[in-house]
């Protein structure tokens, strides 16, 4: 089944998973840089808000979490120590291996977000939704829908942005400047 997450790039998971956090925190953590404080969330919310992502294919959002993170990380460190490439390709992979599957705490904290976000009851009824068959429709059909938005929108704003210049160019000439 296909998920609106799958169109995402992989170096925006982060990014994403992040500006989740950080919308949900409070001012003062914010400020601070601290996570979120999610309220605790039943056994039933969590079983509930895995389901959901699950269908919604949210894994696939953060799957090369750790390789991209780890990949960051070596190419950071090899600018600054470029006669270690060798040693820092082969850490790479050890580092990588060591970590893999971490990037599944990041599903639990979304998780613990739409618990936060929703109440138990509410969590059943979007699972009954998103099971339902309007709802599966709306689980495959997303995707294609948010990816041809997009696309309207990068059309537009191409136009748009067109349109801005000449009038930069109109106002400039009044002020007797080509640009």
């Amino acid at each position: 089944m296909k998920s609106v997450f799958r169109i995402l790039p992989a170096a925006g998971i982060v990014l994403a998973v992040g500006a989740v956090l950080a919308s949900a925190s409070p001012a003062a953590a914010q400020a601070q840089g601290q996570p979120p404080a999610l309220k605790p969330a039943s056994a039933a919310c969590m079983a509930g808000a895995r389901d959901i992502l699950g269908m919604k294919n949210a894994a696939a959002m953060y799957a090369n979490a750790v390789p991209g993170i780890v990949q960051q990380t070596k190419q950071t460190l090899l600018q600054a120590n470029l006669n270690y490439q060798k040693d820092l390709d082969e850490v790479a992979v050890v580092v990588a291996q060591t970590y893999a599957g971490k990037e599944k705490e990041i599903g639990e904290k979304m998780a613990q977000i739409y618990c936060n976000e929703f109440t138990d009851a509410e969590i059943a009824s979007l699972v009954t939704f998103y099971k339902s068959t309007i709802g599966q429709k709306l689980l495959a059909a997303e995707p294609k829908a948010i990816q041809m938005s997009m696309g309207a929108m990068n059309q537009w704003a191409a136009e748009f942005s067109d349109t801005v210049t000449a009038q930069f160019r109109a106002e400039m000439r009044k002020r007797g400047k080509q640009i």
